[in-house]
């Protein structure tokens, strides 16, 4: 048994404790906004944050996760960070396919998060490991600007 919090809400989850959190999501919880793409925490898809940081959660351990928190991309819509890159992705029409959104938007509130005015170069070294194969790079920097500017006339 491994307890853990997800999204607010604790959970005792009885699950083999080498198996990736990624899976816990998915095929347990049914809980499939994190998405499935290298399975090797190469191309980010999977980004969740585990007590804030940003975490590959294909290649990391439930039991890694024991007694902490994790937050995934279903919680941002009550997350004021994540609302605000949310909003800012839309703006920016960041998204073509889609499919490496939620790891990208994980991956830029937890930038914010930490550093609320980032550089690009904070930029280029926060969303580092996350691909897109679109190449919506310039969007993405673009979008997370607009989010810091969110912060800043919101806060």
């Amino acid at each position: 048994m491994i307890s853990l919090t997800i999204n607010g809400t604790p959970q005792q989850l009885e699950v083999a404790a080498d198996t990736p959190i990624l899976w816990v999501l998915r095929d347990t919880l049914q809980m499939t906004g994190t998405r499935f793409g290298c399975g090797m925490a190469l191309c980010g898809a999977c980004t969740v944050h585990l007590d804030g940081n940003p975490i590959r959660s294909c290649a990391t351990p439930v039991s890694y996760a024991a007694g902490k928190h994790i937050t995934t991309i279903e919680a941002m819509e009550n997350d004021a960070v994540g609302q605000r890159v949310q909003d800012a992705w839309m703006d920016e029409a960041v998204a073509q396919c889609g499919y490496c959104q939620c790891g990208q938007i994980m991956s830029a509130v937890a930038l914010l998060k930490s550093n609320p005015k980032p550089t690009d170069k904070d930029i280029t070294n926060a969303m580092n490991g996350n691909i897109c194969r679109c190449g919506t790079y310039p969007r993405i920097r673009k979008a997370i600007h607009r989010a810091a500017l969110y912060t800043e006339v919101k806060a």
